[in-house]
């Protein structure tokens, strides 16, 4: 007896997926950006991954250790950038590995030549900013934090959004009245003041700025998956199932949901560009995360008010852009890979 050597729907969207090299590509150059920042201690950091000091072996990366450990005076934590601390370490028999940018994202650099914001240098290889943080690093965690709360942002949206589209369109009538008309009303609040408002109440906080975006982040998604559950509720594999006695929740997850998915899937790079761009938009205004974590937005305020420093304007913008063109060429090639006109050549 022989198999059919046909592929399914998933193998044939990601062969039509590959196929778009722009596409494909950028894929991968998104991933690899995305796994260098959740590995920035690694690249980017003031302390060394490893010391070997007098014999004995140290791991600054997760542990602290005093100054007194490495011949200093006091019994503070070290601070492996003094040229004191350095030169301890770097005496025959011991050495210390440091990552490839020798700065954290709160390092200031206080043996600067030059006054803050200081340009591109040997020791700065992008700069710093107006406190005297590096720069690279800056970009580096704030690219980390951007992708890792959109992605938050994506995901709650896309579970609110596929709840309330899946409720409105598998049991329609007044249901999808009453929840349709209570989405607009909800939709017409002034998100802008209420993300003001309480952010003068409570303290400033990842969290908090998720869970205020997340309640307005899932309408758009929703009218999606709405139209798809009312188209898909009236095929003949749905009344079969209903004839057979199959609950409500068993069709809407296993027979519907799985039908209904292609907007989804589609839209989830266009969502994380959009709440990239959100959350560089709130820090920009003074409004996104606490004081102190790296943020694009932020960088974008110091490029605004330090005009003469052109390292920080432009070098944030470009990880913006790199990062939205990237997202968008993955949407684009997405949109193409799941569309059921496209055929396989």
């Amino acid at each position: 007896m022989s198999h059919s050597n046909n592929p399914g729907p998933a193998a044939r969207a990601w062969r039509r997926f590959r196929r778009n090299r722009l596409g494909f590509v950028s894929l991968w150059a998104f991933v690899a950006l995305v796994l260098l920042s959740l590995c920035a201690e690694l690249v980017s950091n003031d302390r060394p991954l490893v010391v070997v000091y007098q014999g004995q072996t140290y791991w600054p990366l997760v542990r602290d250790y005093p100054e007194t450990t490495f011949g200093g005076d006091f019994a503070t934590p070290t601070d492996y950038l003094d040229p004191f601390i350095q030169q301890r370490l770097s005496q025959e028999g011991n050495w210390a590995l440091f990552a490839p940018n020798r700065y954290g994202p709160k390092t200031l650099n206080y043996f600067a030549t030059a006054p803050n914001p200081a340009p591109p240098s040997r020791a700065n290889w992008l700069g710093t900013d107006d406190r005297g943080r590096d720069l690279l690093a800056q970009l580096i965690y704030g690219f980390r934090v951007s992708v890792l709360f959109a992605l938050a942002l994506t995901l709650t949206g896309v579970v609110l959004g596929v709840l309330a589209g899946a409720v409105q369109g598998f049991f329609a009538g007044k249901t999808d009245l009453v929840m349709q008309r209570a989405i607009e009303i909800w939709g017409s609040m002034p998100e802008l003041y209420l993300l003001i408002i309480f952010s003068a109440v409570f303290a400033p906080s990842v969290g908090l700025l998720l869970v205020l975006l997340s309640l307005f982040g899932w309408m758009g998604l929703s009218d999606y998956v709405r139209a798809e559950f009312l188209r898909n509720r009236q095929l003949d594999y749905v009344r079969a199932a209903r004839t057979l006695g199959v609950s409500d929740r068993v069709i809407m997850t296993r027979h519907i949901l799985p039908n209904s998915l292609t907007p989804v899937v589609t839209f989830l790079p266009f969502r994380m560009s959009g709440a990239i761009l959100a959350l560089t938009s709130l820090d920009f205004l003074g409004l996104g995360v606490p004081p102190g974590t790296p943020s694009l937005g932020e960088l974008l305020s110091q490029g605004k008010n330090n005009i003469d420093a052109w390292w920080i304007s432009l070098s944030t913008f470009g990880v913006l852009v790199v990062t939205l063109l990237l997202l968008t060429q993955m949407g684009d090639a997405l949109r193409d890979a799941l569309d059921p006109r496209k055929q396989d050549l």
